[in-house]
């Protein structure tokens, strides 16, 4: 799955993302997304989320 793009990306559905102090790291935290944050259809470094903990990042995968 592509996660720069808004489309590839619902409610409910199982991601990975990177925090931004995890960005460096490349570090992946896995979760439910809650709510979609960019607005914008695509984003180079992936659609930011957030959540059902309250994680906020970029997906990755």
């Amino acid at each position: 799955m592509d996660g720069t793009k808004r489309d590839n990306i619902e409610k409910g559905m199982k991601v990975k993302v990177v925090q931004k102090q995890d960005q460096r790291s490349g570090k992946l935290t896995e979760g439910v997304v809650a709510k979609i944050l960019t607005n914008s259809k695509t984003h180079p470094h992936g659609i930011k989320v957030r959540l059902e903990d309250g994680t906020v990042g970029r997906v990755k995968e």
